[in-house]
């Protein structure tokens, strides 16, 4: 009677009301029954003695199993805190998947726990690197996990975590009992099953249709990838499922939650044999959206090798023999061009939608011109370069916007192993569509700590996703926009591993202080290492006198030659345009004036000076209070420096 009162049942008369001693005795019994119920569990009143936990608590003490089990058993409890509801939002809790009856501190907590749920469906503990531990997808917080005794002698232990933990359960409406199915089940039921507006008939179909099933029903714990219905628009693609592709969407043996995931850290898929091998990556993009990319390291005629991007649409779908994550397109299957690829890129993946909006904001010419090439590579900004604030101040600038698009575009194929080749004996330089504009790979690190980074317009980006693959070539995702400076003439030096020596020898002779100086504009032409180097064999006592602090005098000296202080920046194409106006060109520099010529030959640029000709290596590189031109040989003779220390002729 008092358990139903409990529940919310309204106590019936009996047809007349009891004599009064007789009402106070069943009262009575009725705190003899509760009372012991709550006090007999310790963890219970823990929880209600803490007011950052008081929603789970509300829901414990209204769910009669769970308070037995608190009552008379061994347990452990995983209690979301009030935070964690406030993200779950209106969605329904199962207090009794939040629950295990026997007892595990952090240390004991075994791989697979299985819940106190109808069907027992189980909870996956992960334990990563940095010694945290994750329930499912919720981390626990270490400092808050409790471990007590019930009034029955029963170890009890409560952890804390950060999130709640929600099972796979049926549509509210569905009539077939559905509890803890495996991968397979959840294919062959999830039109009955709560993962949103999400289909999977067409996969569902290929791995029936391939004799796949066993994969998905093999005991343990894996981790499955399953592409939705929206990513099999193109009618094609669904015909390039085959056994490995579906393979190639499974993790065996390793059950990743997405919070819990390594990124960044590639994964082995079931489709890593002798004769083809593929990886799984896991990656976060800052908005907080996860997405996944298979790369096929080897491949054959029908899989080609490359990186395959795609969003996870729902994550984190706990079944029997592991986890299922949904996702917008299938893996491994390459079948767009790139221009297709840019076009699909805001449904399929996101990954580019603001490179794509950027396109086709100025008249989506380059996607045009991306058509005219049959092998093409594109490095395109993420979604978060686009938010450089310096960007606003030439969107509206439509062939400004086009160049800088432009130089985002190469016309050959060039993934990361033709940079690698390229870059053996030097930093790589590639052109670009735009005019007169050259990107410059350099490669530092080796193994998991090797990073790319591409040079262009005075921008130094790294390539964060590298050779998404496409029927006509690749698509490298970088971090920044190429061509909208952000640093000053000094941040540039300081940064670029190609200018290092001209960098150190103005820190000892103090000329790059000036550098950072906002208010000025400054073209610098700054001899590149290799540069510093041939002086090294032409004139070895000279090039070891300016690298010399006792000579900063004669350095500093060199270094006001190459520095213009005027007040606008000289680019190539203006210096060019100069010289044929007056065939020569005086420049005002830090010390006195610069005499040149500058030349356009076969594409490139040369500086005449003193009778020498150096070659322009890279031009143009633009900072926000300078450009700076990178040159092959210092304007620089042997009487700069004269035997004895003096001062310079």
């Amino acid at each position: 009677m008092f358990v139903h009162k409990r529940s919310g049942a309204r106590g019936d008369g009996g047809g007349g009301a009891l004599p009064l001693n007789l009402q106070r005795m069943f009262a009575l019994c009725g705190l003899l029954l509760l009372v012991p119920q709550m006090a007999s569990s310790s963890i219970l009143s823990k929880l209600s003695e803490d007011p950052d936990l008081s929603q789970f608590y509300s829901l414990l003490e209204q769910n009669q199993i769970a308070n037995s089990t608190l009552s008379l058993r061994a347990c452990t409890l995983f209690v979301p805190t009030n935070e964690a509801f406030q993200r779950h939002k209106n969605k329904a809790t199962y207090v009794l998947y939040h629950m295990a009856t026997v007892a595990m501190t952090q240390d004991q907590l075994s791989k697979t726990i299985p819940s106190d749920m109808d069907g027992n469906p189980p909870l996956y503990i992960t334990k990563n690197r940095n010694g945290d531990i994750y329930v499912n997808n919720a981390r626990i917080i270490p400092s808050l996990s409790v471990e007590m005794t019930n009034n029955e002698g029963k170890r009890q232990v409560m952890h804390i975590i950060d999130e709640v933990l929600v099972p796979l359960t049926p549509l509210p409406n569905t009539k077939t009992e559905i509890t803890n199915p495996d991968a397979f089940q959840f294919l062959q039921q999830s039109d009955l099953l709560d993962i949103g507006d999400n289909r999977l008939r067409v996969y569902r179909s290929q791995v029936t249709l391939k004799g796949k099933e066993n994969l998905f029903q093999s005991p343990g714990g894996h981790t499955f990838l399953l592409p939705i219905d929206e990513g099999f628009k193109a009618t094609a693609r669904s015909s390039l499922v085959d056994k490995k592709v579906i393979d190639g969407h499974v993790l065996l043996n390793n059950v990743i939650f997405t919070a819990a995931a390594p990124t960044e850290v590639p994964q082995t898929t079931a489709a890593f044999e002798d004769n083809i091998k593929v990886t799984v990556t896991f990656f976060k993009e800052k908005n907080g959206i996860m997405y996944v990319k298979s790369n096929t390291l080897l491949g054959d005629n029908k899989h080609a090798t490359g990186v395959v991007l795609s969003e996870i649409v729902a994550a984190n779908i706990p079944v029997r023999n592991g986890v299922v994550h949904l996702i917008k397109r299938p893996l491994m299957i390459v079948d767009t061009t790139v221009t297709e690829f840019l076009q699909v890129s805001p449904n399929e993946h996101g990954a580019l939608k603001a490179f794509f909006d950027t396109i086709m904001a100025n008249g989506g010419y380059v996607l045009n011109d991306i058509k005219n090439y049959s092998k093409v590579t594109i490095l395109a900004p993420s979604n978060e370069a686009w938010e450089n604030p310096a960007i606003e101040h030439i969107r509206n600038n439509t062939e400004r916007m086009r160049e800088i698009l432009n130089m985002h575009i190469i016309r050959d194929p060039l993934n990361i192993e033709n940079i690698k080749e390229k870059n053996q004996n030097m930093i790589a330089q590639v052109p670009t569509l735009s005019n007169h504009t050259f990107l410059y790979f350099n490669i530092n690190g080796e193994g998991e700590n090797e990073v790319i980074t591409v040079e262009g317009g005075g921008v130094n980006a790294t390539i964060v996703q590298a050779d998404v693959a496409n029927t006509n070539g690749f698509v490298h995702i970088i971090d920044k926009v190429l061509g909208i400076p952000s640093t000053t003439v000094l941040g540039k030096m300081e940064s670029d591993p190609m200018l290092s020596d001209t960098y150190r020898m103005g820190q000892f002779s103090s000329f790059n202080e000036q550098l950072n100086n906002t208010n000025r504009h400054f073209t610098y032409f700054v001899p590149r290492d290799k540069g510093w180097q041939k002086i090294e064999l032409d004139h070895p006592s000279v090039h070891k006198k300016l690298f010399m602090r006792d000579f900063a005098y004669h350095s500093r000296a060199v270094l006001e030659r190459h520095l213009v202080i005027a007040d606008q920046v000289y680019t190539m194409k203006d210096l060019v345009a100069m010289t044929k106006q007056n065939n020569s060109i005086r420049l005002p520099t830090f010390r006195d004036s610069l005499k040149l010529r500058v030349e356009e030959e076969a594409g490139r640029y040369v500086i005449i000076w003193n009778h020498k000709k150096i070659n322009v290596y890279r031009p143009d590189v633009e900072c926000i209070n300078g450009i700076i031109h990178v040159i092959d040989y210092p304007m620089l003779e042997e009487k700069d420096i004269v035997a004895s220390g003096g001062r310079s002729c």
